[in-house]
This record gives C-alpha cells, sequence and structure tokens, in this order.
C-alpha cells in the first residue's frame, strides 16, 4: 500500500484526478440535461424550451472542466513558496483570471444565441404583437448591444481594470454626439416606443389631429408612412406622431366600424314605416354586419324637420366610404318610393307694409 500512499501525496496525481473527476462530473451534467431537462421540455407546448436545452450542452460541460482545471492547478501550487508571489502578477492569479474570461466567453456567446432563440419563438407566436418579423432586427441588435455591453463589464471586473478614463472619454463623445444628433435621436427613440407600445401596427387606418385619415405603410425608426385616401403618402416624424393623440380605427377588440347615416324627414311623418326603412336598407346591404344589428335613433326636433340616425356596423373602416355612399342612395330612393317627405329647409317672411301703401308713403324732400 506504499505506492498508494505516494500516489496520495503526489500533487500531481492528485491533480490528474481532480481533472478526470471535472470530466465525469461533465458527463453526468450533460446526461442530465440530455434526459430530465429535455424530458421536461418536451412536455410544453412551445419548441424554445427544447431549443434552449440544446444549447446548454456545451457551456455547462465545458465550465466544469475548465473549474476542474483551475482546482487541479491550484492544488500543484500550494507547494510553491509565497515569496514568489510577489515577483510580478501572480501565476494564481493569472490563472484565475484567464480561466474566468474563458467561462465568459463561452456563456456570452450562449447568451446571443438564447437571445436570438428567444426573439424568433416571440416573432412566430400569435399571442406576442410587439416582436413581429419587421421588428425581429431591431429587438436582436439591441438585445445583443445590451449582452456584450455586460460582458465587457464582466471582463472588466475580471482583470480589475480601471474605466474611469474610457467612461470619461465615451461621456464626453456621448454628449456631443446628442447635441449634434439631437432631433436624430428623439425620433428614434420615439420609433423605439412606437413598436413596442404598438398604438398602431402596419394597415392600420388612423385620424390625425389635422383631420387626416389614412392607412398606416410602414413604421420606420426615424419617421411613420401613412396613406391616405387620395393615395397621397405622408411621412412623419416618430417624435412629432408619438406624442400626437391618434385615433386608430382598427384597434379595439374588433375590426368592425361604426357609420352613422343622418336623415332628416318632414313634420308629420309617420316615423315607424321610416323606421323599418331604413333597417330594411341597412339588412340588405351586402357589407353591413348582422352583428350588432343596425338601430335607428331619433336625435332632435329639427328646425325643418325631425332628424333621425342610422346606426350600422361594417367589417373594415376603408369601406367607410363606399359603404356610406351606397346607403345614401338607397335611402333616398326608398323614401321616395314610400312617400316619405325629406324636408329642406323653409323661412316664412312676414311683411307689415308694402311699400306706397296708405301710412307708408315716402317723406316730402325739403327745398334747400
Amino acid at each position: 500500500m506504499e505506492w498508494f500512499e505516494d500516489w496520495l501525496g503526489n500533487p500531481y496525481l492528485e491533480a490528474l484526478a481532480l481533472v478526470v473527476v471535472s470530466i465525469l462530473v461533465g458527463a453526468l451534467a450533460d446526461r442530465l440535461l440530455g434526459q430530465v431537462l429535455k424530458r421536461w421540455a418536451k412536455s410544453t407546448r412551445t419548441q424554445f424550451d427544447d431549443r434552449l436545452v440544446d444549447l446548454l450542452h456545451g457551456p455547462v460541460v465545458k465550465t466544469i472542466v475548465l473549474w476542474g482545471l483551475r482546482s487541479a492547478y491550484h492544488h500543484v501550487d500550494r507547494s510553491r513558496p509565497a515569496v514568489e508571489a510577489t515577483k510580478g502578477l501572480d501565476p494564481a492569479v493569472l490563472v484565475d483570471r484567464t480561466v474566468g474570461s474563458l467561462i465568459l466567453i463561452l456563456w456570452t456567446i450562449f447568451a446571443f444565441r438564447a437571445v436570438a432563440l428567444l426573439l424568433r419563438s416571440a416573432t412566430a407566436s400569435s399571442e406576442v404583437r410587439v416582436v413581429e418579423e419587421r421588428t425581429f432586427p431591431l429587438f436582436d441588435n439591441i438585445s445583443k448591444a445590451l449582452v456584450f455591453a455586460l460582458a465587457l463589464w464582466c471582463f472588466i471586473a475580471i482583470w480589475h481594470v480601471d474605466p474611469s478614463p474610457w467612461l470619461a472619454s465615451a461621456g464626453v463623445a456621448g454628449i456631443a454626439l446628442g447635441f449634434a444628433a439631437k432631433d436624430t435621436l428623439s425620433n428614434f427613440f420615439a420609433g423605439i416606443f412606437i413598436i413596442a407600445d404598438a398604438p398602431y401596427r402596419v394597415g392600420d387606418y388612423v385620424n390625425l389631429t389635422n383631420g387626416q385619415r389614412g392607412r398606416v405603410e410602414r413604421i420606420g425608426l426615424r419617421s411613420t408612412r401613412i396613406l391616405t385616401r387620395d393615395d397621397v403618402e405622408i411621412t412623419i416624424p416618430n417624435a412629432i406622431i408619438g406624442n400626437a393623440p391618434i385615433v386608430n380605427e382598427s384597434a379595439g377588440p374588433s375590426p368592425a366600424h361604426r357609420i352613422r347615416i343622418r336623415v332628416s324627414v318632414a313634420y308629420g311623418t309617420d316615423l315607424e314605416p321610416m323606421r323599418k326603412v331604413l333597417l330594411s336598407v341597412a339588412l340588405e346591404h351586402e357589407h353591413v354586419c348582422k352583428d350588432p344589428e343596425p338601430r335607428v335613433r331619433f336625435r332632435e326636433f329639427g328646425d325643418s324637420g325631425l332628424n333621425h340616425e342610422l346606426l350600422c356596423w361594417i367589417p373594415q373602416p376603408e369601406l367607410r366610404g363606399i359603404v356610406i355612399h351606397e346607403l345614401n342612395t338607397l335611402v333616398h330612393d326608398r323614401f321616395a318610393a314610400a312617400g316619405i317627405e325629406i324636408p329642406f329647409p323653409k323661412r316664412d317672411l312676414y311683411v307689415k307694409q308694402w311699400p306706397g301703401s296708405p301710412g307708408n308713403e315716402p317723406e316730402p324732400t325739403q327745398p334747400q
């Protein structure tokens, strides 16, 4: 048993044993990820966790092996005289920092791939409206920049580098860049907020504060483009449209849009037949929704007639113009056929005395 005692006392053999143990632990962890976690991931509905488990294999095993190599070096390094540690950089510290840097690189690459996988899964999901195919590059670049910045900060912390001079230079350059590109940066961040908050999307019909109405054609990082009903494209900077109230006709629980047909009938008209005519006109139109049902509302007693509104819903906001035109035409024809009078403004003029009547003669002029 002397050879065994000699083997236990040999730091190099013990270090080799630590390396072998780390490799075995890494293989065990790889088997655990391959069986237990993957079985759990397959029980879910999404493919994201399955792919994430596949990405974990490399970093976990390599991290365990690198940590075993570090422990083996420290086990061998115990016999080194302490006085040598004062000569320049301590080799043990150098090994620790090198291993830490390699582990950081492994997990940084994993973070890049995991974030891209997460964004791809969110893009393919119908429940997530923020990350879309057109916005994927934006979120991908921002997430990679954040991961890189965090990795750089960890690298500086591992090597104990003083970042003060770099931060000062970056601060001065950032201030100069901010003043030079103030409007561009304002539009850029407004575009990010518009994409994230999603007050409107491509294809939505919106009403602007100046009364213009159109379909959103493109949402960029600098501006939003809207195509009006006159086929005129309007380009609005994101900083302006992001701070203005926008009426989105396509938003809400349903894209259906309500329209109003204002109708006036003469005083003395039987209202029930008139109401039936309006409802029949709406129900017979192909673009008028049956649910919710059309309805007629008596709004006010006007100067010349009884003012009503026919309220009905259409499936898409872009149909509003043509449907209002067709309903107005049908209402006019049906009222004419049913003998329902659509009044026009009337004025009664009362004249107390006609010129030249008794008591209204002009006064005689006096000679000068």
